[in-house]
């Protein structure tokens, strides 16, 4: 076990986790302004975004770049610094280190060197769109951006599937539509909320069910966004599962495939196509 004061004497720098806006310059706090001005070094993960933001605000500190691809490099060299003496802040393009940013590598090496960390509190996107989305904010799961990659996507959402709490995700653009379909199949048509543009002029909540919210991303979309999904229910939707292996049954009576006829099946009765499988093929998962 191991305690850290935050302030007070220490032999080494400090290392700060610094949050920077999501999109409204505003929202950036004194106390972030001040450490970022105060620090030895700014470890950003891209220095000419982050140079605009510090132009922003009159901001002369030194930058070196510090992102997914050259973590490894840069650990041992930021590490020297720190235990020179030197204070490091740390930021990401937007919002907070470390959440779905480079930032928690460094974070545990300085740690383990018994380097201070220091969060300040600020801006983020997940817990922003959540408070505005009309789902239950308590219990959340945030889980970032899923894979992209579709057996690993399908094997994800599926264990999220039976998961009381509101799910947060975040995606691209392009991405949003595809993210809908698989979300739709994993966990039936239930409420679901997209957030983009968070903090800007063009800030939006799209509210609905996730087939309705399907039909809002058929239009070509701009900006980052939150997915949102309401958590499983307490209780199955299900009445019985006899309803669905009869429907499942005359589908497939008719020429289609049992995949395709359990597929249509969850979707017409807005239920996730895993209960439908189990329902056609008498499995019990209790």
């Amino acid at each position: 076990m191991e305690q850290q004061r935050s302030f007070g004497s220490h032999t080494t720098g400090t290392l700060y986790l610094v949050p920077t806006p999501i999109g409204n310059l505003d929202d950036m706090t004194f106390r972030a302004v001040e450490i970022l001005k105060t620090a030895d070094l700014i470890a950003a993960e891209d220095t000419r975004h982050t140079q605009m933001l510090l132009n922003h605000f009159a901001i002369t500190t030194k930058t070196i770049s510090f992102h997914e691809h050259n973590t490894q490099m840069r650990i041992p060299e930021l590490l020297t610094k720190l235990e020179a003496g030197q204070t490091i802040a740390q930021v990401s393009d937007a919002g907070m280190p470390s959440i779905s940013d480079p930032g928690k590598e460094l974070v545990h090496a300085a740690i383990e060197r018994g380097v201070p960390v220091v969060p300040l509190p600020g801006a983020n996107a997940a817990t922003t769109a959540l408070i505005a989305s009309g789902l239950s904010p308590q219990p959340f799961l945030f889980y970032g951006f899923l894979p992209r990659k579709t057996g690993e996507r399908q094997r994800i959402l599926a264990k999220l599937a039976t998961e009381p709490a509101t799910l947060l995700f975040y995606e691209s653009p392009h991405r949003v539509g595809k993210t809908l379909a698989a979300m739709l199949e994993a966990f039936g048509d239930r409420q679901a909320v997209l957030a983009r543009e968070l903090t800007k002029k063009f800030e939006t909540f799209i509210r609905g069910t996730i087939t309705e919210l399907q039909t809002y991303a058929e239009n070509e979309l701009k900006g980052e966004f939150v997915i949102m999904v309401a958590g499983a229910p307490d209780k199955p939707v299900v009445k019985s599962a006899a309803p669905f292996k009869d429907q499942v049954a005359a589908i497939v009576a008719t020429g289609a495939k049992p995949n395709a006829a359990i597929k249509l099946v969850a979707k017409q009765n807005g239920v996730a196509k895993q209960v439908v499988y189990d329902a056609y093929h008498d499995l019990d998962r209790a």
